[in-house]
């Protein structure tokens, strides 16, 4: 055990900045993969939880393709409960200098069981489409804490000011707003639409087209909101809000691309897959950039009483 512990990072290293960006990376896939049980109608692959059936564990020959891929996302789910535990053991001996690190791995964690618990009540309801919907929220939760796992590794510890005027900070978290309720209407949509995971699953019964629209206005918002930060951010020297808030623009470009495309395709499946994946990477940008309105104080020269002299400097 002593030798365990003496092996554990006591600073930020290359392991822990390789553990946390397959934690994220996980995270992404796993929507993606959990998009690939909705969208070949291999939702109730296992129609039972936590067992694939009644009598097993794992998927049957008889259940064919779909309980391979519903088992299959529900071993990714296991392997990233895996990664959880070892990014949490990871940094225990940096949990007084990082208590930011030790709160993010411990949540994160946390969520993991939790996403599986809702995955499971997705089956037992017969893929009821609300329950989905909370189980991709979950998700997208957890996409948002590896983001900032990955983003406070490189952050020196210390007490955090703003590094940018109000307005701006300001504008950022309103565009978070829309981002998360673009992700919700998403949802909402998704819902009411032809992918429900199994033939016989039932839909939230609303106007799948007028939600089309409905859908659009928070992500149009966004988007206008995005282009005032990105051109906000050339007038100050932070250089991280610079970056992530255009990712955040390239990334709500191909996904408006990638939705007015199914829009008018007849909403194919794989760009509803795709469309799902680019929500998760919205997510992860979005708390990227209002991650980045802070700084570090140290890591700024500075040793500011307070945000304005930061603002000012």
């Amino acid at each position: 055990m002593n030798r365990f512990i003496a092996w554990l990072p006591d600073r930020v290293d290359a392991r822990l900045r390789v553990i946390a960006w397959i934690y994220l990376v996980g995270q992404v896939i796993l929507v993606g993969t959990g998009g690939l049980v909705r969208l070949t109608a291999s939702g109730l692959g296992c129609p039972t939880w936590p067992k694939c059936t009644a009598d097993s564990l794992v998927n049957t020959p008889e259940m064919g393709v779909h309980g391979i891929i519903e088992f299959g996302n529900r071993v990714l789910s296991v392997l990233l409960g895996l990664v959880a535990i070892v990014a949490f053991l990871a940094i225990l001996r940096l949990r007084k200098q990082r208590p930011d690190l030790f709160w993010l791995t411990l949540i994160a964690g946390l969520g993991i069981p939790a996403q599986a618990v809702v995955g499971g009540l997705s089956v037992l309801s017969g893929l009821n489409p609300y329950v989905v919907g909370l189980h991709f929220v979950v998700s997208i939760v957890l996409v948002a804490l590896c983001t900032a796992f990955v983003f406070r590794l490189s952050t020196v510890p210390g007490p955090r000011v703003r590094a940018v005027p109000g307005w701006f900070a300001g504008i950022a978290h309103l565009t978070s707003g829309f981002v998360a309720l673009t992700i919700l209407v998403g949802i909402l949509t998704t819902g009411s639409g032809p992918h429900a995971g199994d033939a016989h699953a039932p839909r939230n019964g609303l106007n799948s087209e007028i939600l089309q629209h409905v859908h659009a206005i928070p992500a149009y918002v966004t988007f206008a909101l995005t282009v005032v930060l990105v051109i906000g951010s050339f007038r100050y020297r932070t250089t991280r809000v610079q970056l992530f808030t255009r990712l955040l623009l390239a990334v709500e470009l191909v996904q408006i691309a990638v939705g007015l495309i199914q829009a008018n395709t007849g909403l194919p499946g794989i760009l509803v897959g795709v469309h799902m994946m680019l929500a998760a990477l919205l997510a992860s940008a979005m708390t990227a950039v209002v991650l980045s309105l802070k700084a570090p104080a140290a890591q700024l020269g500075l040793e500011a009483d307070s945000e304005a002299d930061v603002v000012a400097a």
